[in-house]
């Protein structure tokens, strides 16, 4: 790399704080190249993020067969998602190509993926299991979102610490049903289906989170630097229910012949990790709130 590109990478990315080691070291890099082609080529943030939801429901075809070889196949594919999803953020930092509809499309690229392997390992296990596995598909997947969303929620809320609202993504529910509500169907249509998901998403991690948002309400600002710091050592984990440590999972379940694994650690690692970010989080936004209360002299 040159000094300019050097610094155009730096630029391309999120934040020290939220990256993780593998993105650095494989994820990040890939997708900058990616992101500059795209850039020379006048590819969007969109077009590339549609290609890694299509190249990530491939992943899920290939997960159907019971062939080791085939399977090998859709780990590749998945990994060329994750190129594509870390490249399409890369390439709207650099060429300030924002818009709402690509964060949520951004966001639900790995629904689409994971919707797409969830389905193929089902139906793989139908003839063993019968619909039991249908039932474990949907509980798992269930558990999975709600994972993912909190991990984002935490992570877009510590990035909203470290560098304010221009630096995060982190929006508020009203907001987000307000648009929703103003947006109509027959003028764009896209955007009010986005916006419809969107908004439930938006307000579920609102409704997990009541003394994060009681705080945000009551004016806690002067918190921030100090939450950043309490919140770092949650950022792992939360990088943990991301993508990454699913991948490997996953990796390791289809090699091993089989695919159940991998929901066993969703509904048990997993689900754990989830509700200890949660608890921890939650305990570090009361104790500002009894600081905040104690300043104000209630």
């Amino acid at each position: 790399m040159t000094e300019a590109d050097k610094i155009q990478y730096r630029a391309s990315l999120k934040h020290p704080d939220v990256e993780e080691p593998i993105d650095l070291w494989f994820y990040r890099p890939v997708g900058f190249r990616v992101a500059l082609l795209g850039r020379r080529l006048g590819w969007t943030p969109n077009q590339i993020t549609i290609a890694s939801i299509v190249l990530g429901i491939g992943c899920g075809i290939l997960c159907y067969p019971q062939d080791l070889w085939l399977n090998l196949l859709a780990i590749v594919l998945l990994i060329l998602a994750d190129i594509g999803d870390s490249a399409d953020g890369q390439l709207a930092r650099l060429t300030h190509q924002y818009s709402q509809l690509g964060r949520i499309l951004d966001g639900a690229a790995g629904d689409f993926w994971f919707a797409a392997i969830y389905i193929a390992i089902a139906l793989r296990l139908t003839p063993e299991w019968g619909i039991w596995c249908w039932i474990l598909a949907i509980v798992t997947g269930a558990c999975h979102a709600q994972q993912a969303a909190m991990a984002d929620y935490y992570r877009q809320f510590h990035l909203f610490c470290v560098k304010g609202e221009q630096g995060s993504e982190l929006d508020d529910a009203k907001d987000v049903a307000r648009q929703y509500s103003e947006t109509k169907f027959s003028e764009n249509p896209v955007l009010k289906v986005f916006l419809w998901f969107y908004r439930n998403y938006t307000a579920g991690q609102e409704r997990i989170t009541p003394q994060l948002q009681k705080l945000r309400k009551e004016g806690g600002e002067r918190f921030w630097q100090q939450l950043r710091e309490q919140s770092l050592p949650l950022m792992p984990i939360a990088n943990a229910l991301t993508f990454n440590c699913r991948a490997i999972t996953l990796f390791i379940a289809l090699m091993l012949g089989m695919p159940w694994l991998y929901w066993v650690v969703e509904l048990t690692l997993f689900n754990v990790l989830c509700l200890y970010m949660v608890y921890r989080h939650e305990s570090m936004c009361r104790k500002a709130l009894l600081r905040l209360e104690g300043l104000h002299g209630r």
